[in-house]
């Protein structure tokens, strides 16, 4: 692990996803605003439906994909906090199963505090991603404000009929994975000066990780639902995803799987602040959940893995298409009918 002489982490309050605003805050400034009314119906899918992504049908076999994510530091080192936002900003295309084409840079830099070679690094990084998925780095934005901020606007593409919504889900579908839980503990221990060296690259192979297999998700059937477990923590997004299908999800606790080594921080009460303004958030539509186990529901990702809804008959077709494509997953639960609580954990 590198060690830098300006770390970008004393740069902010939050890091990462954990910066997003409050679910309850941000249901009120978009309910206010009017943006819930969206009359074009080539707009496929928008802010109504929470989804990860905007998708709009340009012809009968073609719609376009955009997403914009972006956020303050989450490690120190400016060419890895190009890495992990760049991966984090594409992965909303993938979670739509779509293609990414082309993104734009989104620049917030201190320019008076920061020198520009580390922003220029922020931008490496940020480039070496999007060459792993195959997309130019097109150009993009900045300002010179006091917080250092970045991130991307991403275009893909994708057959209209092959849209992976957040809310596709139906009864008996099984519950998969694709990234353990920790981004935000591990992310939180780097903050704090306590992360040990082997759960830095933890911390970077998981967040820098492509998602790149829901595209060729996107083109099966046998695939009901994505979408990307990022700032609202594991609970945040089955909840969404439950709740758009109308349905409820039931949730193993001893499948769930973690990062190496997050239980030790954990146990020390490491972990983001966020962490309970998510729980604040969600506590109410879940059931089952005990003590310190809400870190692993409510623990802010950034670049977190996908969450993939599918028909329990196609379940062996699934896993050798993720074992084919050299894909990690973990089957965590299954939806089922509606009832008092949104998620329930077993």
């Amino acid at each position: 692990m590198e060690t830098n002489p300006i770390r970008l982490t004393e740069w902010s309050e939050g890091s990462g996803c954990g910066c997003k605003i409050a679910p309850a805050i941000l249901e009120q400034i978009l309910a206010s605003s009017g943006s819930y009314s969206q009359k074009d119906p080539k707009l496929l899918v928008g802010n109504s439906s929470k989804d990860d992504a905007a998708v709009y049908q340009v012809s009968e076999d073609l719609a376009v994909i955009n997403t914009v994510d972006f956020f303050t530091p989450i490690v120190d080192d400016p060419f890895d906090f190009g890495r992990i936002s760049a991966a984090n900003a594409i992965s909303d295309i993938y979670a739509m199963g779509g293609k990414p084409i082309f993104a734009n840079a989104i620049l917030s830099w201190p320019v008076e505090k920061l020198v520009p070679e580390l922003a220029a690094k922020v931008l490496e990084g940020a480039k070496s991603i999007c060459n792993s998925a195959g997309i130019e780095l097109a150009g993009g934005h900045s300002i010179a404000a006091k917080d250092p901020i970045f991130g991307l606007s991403v275009n893909g593409i994708i057959h209209p009929k092959k849209i992976k919504t957040n809310s596709g889900a139906k009864e008996g579908d099984l519950i998969f994975l694709t990234k353990p839980i920790g981004v935000g503990v591990l992310a939180t221990a780097l903050k704090r000066g306590k992360i040990q060296e082997k759960d830095y690259w933890n911390l970077l192979d998981t967040a820098c990780k492509l998602n790149s297999i829901g595209e060729i998700l996107g083109n099966h059937e046998e695939v009901h639902a994505m979408t990307d477990v990022t700032g609202f923590g594991l609970l945040g997004h089955l909840i969404e995803m439950a709740e758009g299908a109308g349905l409820s999800a039931e949730i193993e606790l001893g499948r769930i799987p973690l990062i190496e080594g997050i239980q030790d921080y954990i146990n020390q009460f490491i972990f983001p602040d966020n962490t309970y303004r998510n729980w604040n958030a969600f506590s109410s539509k879940v059931t089952g959940i005990q003590g310190m186990d809400l870190v692993k529901f409510c623990d802010p990702q950034t670049s977190g893995g996908l969450l993939i809804a599918v028909a329990p008959e196609n379940k062996d077709w699934f896993e050798a298409t993720m074992k084919q494509a050299k894909e990690v997953f973990w089957e965590i639960g299954r939806f089922m009918a509606a009832e008092e609580f949104r998620v329930r954990v077993v």
